[in-house]
């Protein structure tokens, strides 16, 4: 097995969340660094919970990540215009849902070398051998009961109308090891598991024989997921030998908690990938997130571009401890990664939250301009028109610091305006230099001069550079401003 062929396989049950997104960036990163394929396959065998929203869901996160998919299903647009699935490579379909032959031929084959039976025990009859080991404190797991039924037997309860479910016949008394890429040799003891059923009574597989099929059929050399998987490896690997089949090699990711230790909330990670995006998170900072979420480098690095990623990541820096989600550090490398962007870049991404904010009818290179005033503050791209909006429209509303000190420098900003009037050309090196004049003629400390002049330019405390603010607003409008705020300040103690 040369050639890495890697698979990331959700299940179209809920939105994408930030583990699932870590499996299919570690996948996406491995095969990547080694010239490998990276499959996309939904395994929508739950026909209940299973949906089409989610699956555009996984495909969007997918794409917003900026994972690309050698083989997999795609949403394309049809020649009316409308969002159509479709699918590429050589070894689909890519939905389990697709694929019941599949599972059904190699499910005869286990029924004709005997390695699986059929089983008609009821729920009711199931649920009382339960009951019965718990009670004499037994091992817990199916007894057995129709290993062995004839074949007249089984005739008469299939002509009876009863559906069965198929079972496998794990072997007594062997040992499973299997090599994990991450934590080792593993070893299951075969007595530890009872035999577990592969297809349900409806002819829809179980989990761990339809990915077996399908890992098979689809060439996947390394299989790689999280950590609940492990108690499945050994049972796929029977399978795999039932069946003649060279089993993948398996790696197991450690799980993601919270910072306190407990499973992560929807507080916290535990929400949809594109909730992360629509809230102002720039791929390269999720992504680099993500990739340290259980990976590091022996120099403890933390800001890494995708590039960078792929060429570093290797299974062998994983740890096998579990992964902590923060918030705060997911939040500190998007305003690390934003800094990186120009500013023309951040207009484009922002592009959506401007025009809900109604931004977008300004021309775009003065939304540039002032993006690049804020952009060393910015966090998340959903703070640009709150840091920006006000460059652009004059009907604010003050800070609440400000309407407590405004009153007091009222009369010194309108004596200002007058120095202002004189700057020109109307630059920030002027600006700020007739700012500093008018403080050493009236004879006051520059911030007692600095600070009047942000309020009535901008109605708060902090914000860009001041001259370069005032700059920007331009002769005309800086004095318009400085007036307005004269008018509503100057009264005794302000409003």
């Amino acid at each position: 097995m040369n050639e890495i062929r890697v698979r990331f396989a959700p299940s179209p049950t809920g939105y994408f969340h930030i583990g699932s997104a870590r499996t299919a960036l570690y996948n996406w990163l491995y095969a990547r660094g080694r010239g490998g394929q990276f499959i996309l396959r939904i395994e929508d065998t739950d026909e209940a919970r299973s949906t089409v929203p989610a699956v555009r869901s996984i495909i969007n996160g997918l794409k917003f990540m900026g994972i690309k998919w050698d083989e997999g299903p795609l949403i394309i647009k049809n020649e009316r215009g409308e969002d159509e699935m479709t699918s590429v490579g050589s070894y689909g379909p890519y939905f389990q849902a697709q694929r019941r032959n599949f599972y059904t031929q190699a499910a005869d084959s286990l029924l004709d070398s005997k390695r699986a039976y059929r089983c008609f025990c009821s729920q009711e009859e199931l649920a009382a051998e339960r009951q019965a080991q718990l009670r004499s404190k037994t091992r817990v797991g199916y007894s057995g009961k129709c290993r062995d039924l004839s074949h007249a037997q089984i005739s008469s309860l299939l002509a009876a109308g009863r559906e069965p479910v198929i079972r496998f016949r794990v072997d007594e008394g062997r040992t499973v090891i299997f090599q994990d890429g991450i934590r080792g040799d593993i070893s299951v003891q075969s007595d530890e598991i009872a035999d577990f059923v592969i297809m349900r009574a409806g002819g829809l597989p179980i989990y761990n024989f339809a990915c077996v099929v399908d890992d098979h059929l689809m060439k996947i050399s390394d299989v790689i997921r999280g950590e609940d998987h492990i108690s499945n490896t050994p049972k796929q690997i029977m399978l795999y030998q039932a069946l003649g089949w060279d089993a993948p090699r398996f790696a197991h990711l450690t799980m993601i908690l919270d910072v306190d230790g407990s499973r992560l909330s929807k507080r916290t990670g535990a929400r949809s990938l594109l909730e992360y995006a629509s809230d102002g998170f720039i791929r390269e900072a999720v992504v680099n997130y993500l990739a340290l979420l259980g990976w590091a480098t022996k120099d403890s690095r933390n800001i890494f571009s995708p590039d960078e990623l792929e060429r570093e990541f290797s299974l062998s820096r994983c740890g096998q401890s579990a992964a902590v989600f923060d918030n705060d550090k997911l939040l500190w490398l998007n305003a690390q990664h934003i800094k990186n962007l120009s500013g023309d870049d951040i207009r484009r991404r922002a592009a959506e939250l401007l025009k809900e904010a109604g931004m977008d009818k300004y021309p775009s290179e003065r939304l540039v301009e002032a993006i690049e005033m804020e952009k060393e503050k910015l966090k998340k791209l959903s703070e640009i028109p709150d840091k920006i909006g006000f460059l652009f429209e004059s009907d604010f509303e003050d800070d609440a610091d400000v309407k407590i000190s405004a009153g007091e420098s009222a009369a010194l900003v309108e004596r200002l305006a007058k120095a202002l009037e004189r700057a020109e050309p109307f630059s920030a090196e002027k600006i700020e230099e007739e700012v500093r004049a008018f403080a050493k003629a009236e004879n006051i400390k520059t911030k007692e001069i600095f600070h009047p002049l942000r309020w009535a330019l901008s109605g708060r405390s902090k914000g860009p550079s001041l001259f370069h603010m005032c700059a920007f607003l331009g002769k005309e409008e800086s004095l318009k401003r400085i007036s307005k705020y004269a008018r509503r300040y100057g009264g005794a103690g302000g409003e």
